[in-house]
C-alpha cells in the first residue's frame, strides 16, 4: 500500500484529531481469511441467536450515543444534536431489520401433488462493506446489520474521513459477535480496492457513482454479488397552486441540512415561473436565518463542510454557474475562520448546461430553475443519470400522483420529503442504485434462494 497512514482533520478546526494507520495488504488478507473461517459457524448459527446478538448490539449503540455522536460531530462536522439523534436512530434501525429479517429470511413451504419445495435463504458469503462519511453510523447499519442476520460474515471499510466513528462501531458489532464475522480495515481508496479484489462474494457499498462503477467492473471478475447505492441529483418540482412558504421551508432544509452533504438533498428546483419570485423571495428569507457554526454550538443549523476538497468543488461549481449567467442571490463563499466553513447558496436563473444542474454537489446550495409548466418541470427532472429521490408539490393531490409515477426516481414525495412507511425499500433506478436496502425484499439481498424438493 502506498499511503501509510490517513489524516484524520477536524473540519470545524482544522486541527489534527489523529493520524491513523492504513490496512497493509497482509491484514487486508488476514482479515478477509478470518471472515471466511467464521463463516461456518456463523451462517449455521440459529437465527433466533442471530437477532440476539444483534439485539445487544442496538442496546450498546444506543447506550454509547453521546460517545459516538461527539466522533461524529469532531470527524465530519455534523451538528452534535443531529449526529446523536442519528446513532439512536441505527438503534432502532437495527431492532426493525430484526422485523425484517424473521419474514425475510424464514424458509418457504411448496406444495404441488406430491412435490414439495423447501425454499431456504442462505448466506453469499464473506461481505465487504464500504461506506460514507455523511450518515458515518447510519450507512453502516444499513449494510453491515441485514449482511450479518443473514449469516454471512463482514470486512467493513469506514470512510477514510471518519476513521474513529468506524473503528466505534466495529467495537460494539464485534464486542456481541463471535470472532470473526465482523472485521475493521482503515485506509481510503486504495484499501477499498483491495478489498474489493479480494477473496469476497459480496460488495455492499454507498458511495459516489464513480466510484461504484469501478466496484462493478471489478466485481465482475468473480461475477460477485453488488448492492449499490450510489447518490442523487434530487428534483423538486414546485407547480403555481403549490403552498409556497411549506414549499419553500423544504428547499431550505432539503438543500442545506447535513451541509448539502446528503445523497438526498435537493439539488434541482423548478419552480414554475408564474410563481417563481416569490418563492424565490421565500427561500432567501429562510436561508438568511440558516446558522453555520461548529457542531457543537448548540446555535448551529450547519456544521462545515467534511474537508477542503468537498468545499472547494462545490465552490468552483457556484463559479463555473455565475460565469455561464447564474445569478446569485446569497452566499457562495467560503467562510473565512478555521476549518472548511461554506456560506449556504442561493442560486437563480440556473439552466440545464450548469454543471451544478448534472453532477452530484453535495453542499448547501439552494439550486433554482424556472419552467414554463408542469411539463417542461418532469421533462428536465428525467434528464439526468440520476434516480435517487424526487419531490412534488401542488395542492391538486391528484396531480401530484400522477406526475409521482411518471417521474424516473426510485422514492418520490407529494407535498413531503421522500420518507416512506417503515418496511419499505431504499431505492435508486437509473445510474443511482443496483440493488436496493430495506424492505423485505432489500434483506433478501444479501441472501441466495436454495430449493429442496422431494416427493411424499
Amino acid at each position: 500500500m502506498k499511503q501509510k497512514f490517513i489524516i484524520d482533520i477536524n473540519p470545524s478546526t482544522g486541527e489534527l484529531i489523529e493520524k491513523i494507520k492504513c490496512s497493509s495488504s497482509g491484514e487486508i488478507a488476514s482479515a478477509v481469511k478470518l471472515a471466511r473461517k467464521s463463516l461456518k459457524v456463523w451462517s449455521n448459527t440459529p437465527f433466533k441467536k442471530r437477532a440476539a446478538a444483534m439485539k445487544k448490539i442496538a442496546d450498546d449503540l444506543h447506550k454509547n450515543r453521546e460517545k459516538i455522536g461527539k466522533l461524529v460531530t469532531m470527524e465530519m462536522g455534523k451538528t452534535y444534536k443531529s449526529a446523536v439523534g442519528e446513532t439512536i436512530g441505527s438503534s432502532y434501525g437495527i431492532k426493525e431489520h430484526i422485523k425484517l429479517a424473521e419474514e425475510a429470511y424464514k424458509t418457504e413451504i411448496h406444495k404441488e401433488e406430491d412435490l414439495t419445495t423447501e425454499l431456504h435463504r442462505v448466506p453469499v458469503g464473506v461481505v465487504g462493506v464500504i461506506t460514507p462519511w455523511n450518515f458515518p453510523v447510519g450507512m453502516p447499519e444499513s449494510l453491515l446489520t441485514p449482511a450479518i442476520l443473514a449469516g454471512n460474515a463482514v470486512v467493513f471499510k469506514p470512510s477514510e474521513n471518519t476513521p474513529l466513528t468506524g473503528k466505534a462501531i466495529y467495537e460494539i458489532y464485534n464486542k456481541h459477535l463471535p470472532k470473526g464475522v465482523i472485521n475493521l480495515l482503515q485506509g481510503a481508496g486504495e484499501v477499498g480496492d483491495a478489498l474489493v479484489n479480494s477473496d469476497i462474494d459480496m460488495v455492499g457499498f454507498v458511495g459516489s457513482q464513480a466510484v461504484g462503477k469501478k466496484i462493478m467492473e471489478a466485481s465482475s471478475k468473480k461475477l460477485n454479488r453488488l448492492v449499490l447505492e450510489l447518490g442523487g441529483k434530487d428534483p423538486m418540482i414546485v407547480l403555481k397552486d403549490a403552498d409556497l412558504k411549506k414549499a419553500a421551508g423544504y428547499a431550505v432544509n432539503g438543500s442545506l441540512r447535513n451541509s448539502g452533504q446528503v445523497c438526498v438533498s435537493i439539488e434541482r428546483i423548478y419552480v414554475d415561473e408564474k410563481v417563481a419570485d416569490k418563492f424565490e423571495k421565500l427561500v432567501l428569507e429562510g436561508v438568511k436565518n440558516f446558522k453555520v457554526g461548529d457542531g457543537f454550538d448548540e446555535n448551529s443549523d450547519m456544521g462545515p463542510m467534511v474537508n477542503k476538497t468537498q468545499r472547494d468543488h462545490v465552490i468552483s461549481q457556484v463559479e463555473e454557474a455565475q460565469k455561464k449567467g447564474a445569478k446569485l442571490l446569497f452566499g457562495g463563499n467560503g467562510i473565512d475562520k478555521d476549518g472548511f466553513f461554506m456560506e449556504p447558496t442561493v442560486l437563480t436563473n440556473l439552466k440545464d448546461t450548469h454543471d451544478i444542474m448534472v453532477r452530484e454537489t453535495f453542499g448547501p446550495v439552494v439550486c433554482i430553475q424556472k419552467v414554463k409548466n408542469e411539463e417542461e418541470a418532469l421533462q428536465k427532472a428525467n434528464n439526468s443519470t440520476f434516480g435517487l429521490g424526487a419531490t412534488i408539490w401542488t395542492k391538486n393531490a391528484k396531480k401530484g400522483k400522477e406526475l409521482a409515477r411518471r417521474i424516473e426516481s426510485g422514492m418520490i414525495g407529494v407535498n413531503q420529503g421522500i420518507g416512506g412507511v417503515s418496511g419499505t425499500p431504499w431505492v435508486g433506478i437509473k445510474q443511482s442504485g443496483f440493488g436496493y436496502l430495506g424492505s423485505i425484499d432489500g434483506m433478501r439481498q444479501f441472501t441466495v434462494p436454495k430449493k429442496i424438493s422431494y416427493r411424499d
